[in-house]
């Protein structure tokens, strides 16, 4: 397997295909994203995703393609947008962090200290990190399954697995806290380093920040859940109500006359009516009542047929045919034309043989058109000329 040798040559490598890394990613869900496809965007260019597959920056499995792990859990997580929650990475950090602390009081030189100690240091930021995130992509989740999950069961697997890892997330939390105010004391006391101090700090707030964030994610699947239970419940009844409704033995079966006997409910009341005359200048001048009137047309049908009107035969004069024609002005013919010649536009224009007549307000409205349209192709200059008591700009072909 071959690998990039420096930074520069894998930065420049994904800004080269960033055309198809970035339609792949977008359609990473998808396991149908196909070599013909990915050759289209890399403009039939064969070497290039050779070159990706050598990297191991992609992964082809027959005429499939897809990103490999490494890249597409980098470009999520950078993104935030990663389903996955990787509680053991927060776990193995901390395991990290106790031999490190554990190296640091073995070391016999501060050059071996500051070492481990910048080790500690960058993990305990990460930890803080890692967990907000962890918190965030588990809301993610449980929403995004809750919504999209159609299968009951399915669903109610998902969230309650989904609640195991914020118990999880949760028993870190109290892991890390316990790390830092109970079994490393010893350390703290004698690294004595202001990062550090201000790290711990930080790592702090974000970890009460994420404890709030959970006890709002456990009553968010609370809910759910308790919802689900009683949609599956309700669903099980209506389809118990159903198949005896078909069996045709329902009343008997069941006391379904008694119950809605002794309902009062709004829905079993029959729609009342109230007959109301309205005003024929209302009915003439209102445009909603006019749309209302259009409705009800459309709905009752009477059998009275009417005959059309017709028309009296068109004369014999009118139906002459004759050819008008029109000489229009090409702009950008103008253009090309004034560009070699080095004179200013408006003495140009002036003097152009359109091939029809033209007045003198016409060539100052192309004059001006022509500046409002190629402006990028002319040259605008700050001299102004007057000519019939109109002052114009000098502008000349750049």
């Amino acid at each position: 397997m071959q690998t990039f040798s420096n930074i520069k040559e894998l930065i420049s490598t994904l800004k080269r295909e960033e055309k198809l890394l970035s339609e792949m990613f977008s359609k990473r869900k998808k396991l149908n994203y196909t070599y013909d496809l990915a050759l289209e965007l890399v403009d039939f260019d064969a070497s290039k995703i050779q070159l990706l597959i050598d990297r191991s920056v992609l992964r082809k499995n027959g005429n499939h393609l897809e990103i490999d792990e490494v890249y597409l859990q980098f470009f999520e997580q950078v993104l935030a947008v990663n389903e996955e929650i990787n509680i053991s990475y927060i776990n193995d950090n901390i395991q990290a962090i106790k031999e490190n602390i554990q190296y640091f009081f073995y070391a016999s030189n501060e050059r071996d200290k500051y070492r481990y100690l910048k080790f500690i240091k960058k993990t305990f930021r990460n930890i803080g990190a890692i967990t907000l995130r962890s918190v965030v992509d588990l809301r993610r989740n449980i929403e995004t399954t809750f919504k999209n999950e159609p299968n009951y069961k399915n669903k109610k697997s998902k969230l309650e697995n989904l609640d195991k890892k914020r118990k999880a997330i949760i028993a870190l939390i109290k892991q890390t806290e316990q790390l830092v105010y109970q079994e490393e004391l010893t350390f703290f006391k004698t690294a004595v380093d202001e990062e550090l101090s201000s790290i711990i700090v930080g790592l702090k707030q974000e970890l009460d920040e994420s404890t709030h964030n959970l006890i709002a994610i456990e009553k968010q699947i609370i809910n759910y859940l308790n919802q689900i239970k009683y949609q599956s419940g309700f669903i099980k009844k209506l389809r118990k109500i159903k198949y005896l409704k078909d069996q045709f033995t329902l009343r008997s079966s069941t006391d379904i006359e008694a119950v809605l006997t002794r309902k009062n409910a709004l829905i079993f009341e029959p729609n009342p009516s109230y007959p109301l005359k309205l005003s024929i200048d209302q009915l003439t001048t209102d445009s909603t009542a006019f749309e209302s009137i259009q409705k009800i047309a459309k709905k009752v049908q009477t059998k009275k047929t009417y005959k059309p009107l017709i028309a009296e035969a068109i004369a014999t004069d009118y139906l002459n045919t004759a050819i008008e024609e029109e000489i229009l002005i090409n702009l950008k013919a103008v253009l090309d034309n004034f560009l070699p010649t080095g004179n200013h536009l408006f003495d140009f224009i002036i003097h152009y043989d359109f091939l029809k007549e033209v007045s003198f307000e016409e060539r100052v409205t192309i004059y001006c058109q022509m500046i409002s349209e190629y402006e990028n192709q002319l040259n605008v200059t700050q001299e102004h000329h007057s000519y019939n008591n109109i002052e114009f700009t000098m502008v000349y072909p750049k």
